[in-house]
């Protein structure tokens, strides 16, 4: 087993409640068709913070739970800094979680 689940299972639970906190948490799932997009994090179809809960969070708690390959890189955070901003301020605690997560990947399994 990887030696890093259990940290990475810890950033994953921070990523969500600071989605939370900021008000960004969605109950209903936006369509098949959105989370369907071929564009990379779902671009054209939804709002990045849809796209952290929806798709990153769950493909990354799937692939924890199984005990599945990690991926070798996450530039996670970067991209965050891009969408929001601006508001660097708001989403402070959140691109910290999501910079720990891209951290937590770079590290050699």
């Amino acid at each position: 087993m990887d030696a890093r689940l259990p940290a990475i299972a810890q950033q994953l639970l921070l990523i969500e409640r600071e989605l939370r906190v900021l008000g960004w948490w969605m109950e209903t799932p936006p369509s098949d068709e959105a989370l369907a997009s071929q564009e990379p994090f779902c671009v054209d179809t939804l709002p990045f913070e849809a796209w952290l809960q929806w798709v990153f969070l769950l493909r990354m708690k799937a692939l924890v739970e199984s005990a599945g390959p990690l991926p070798r890189a996450s530039g996670i955070r970067f991209m965050a800094e891009q969408v929001y901003v601006g508001q660097e301020g708001r989403v402070l605690a959140l691109l910290d979680a999501l910079g720990e997560f891209d951290r937590l990947i770079g590290e050699a399994g």
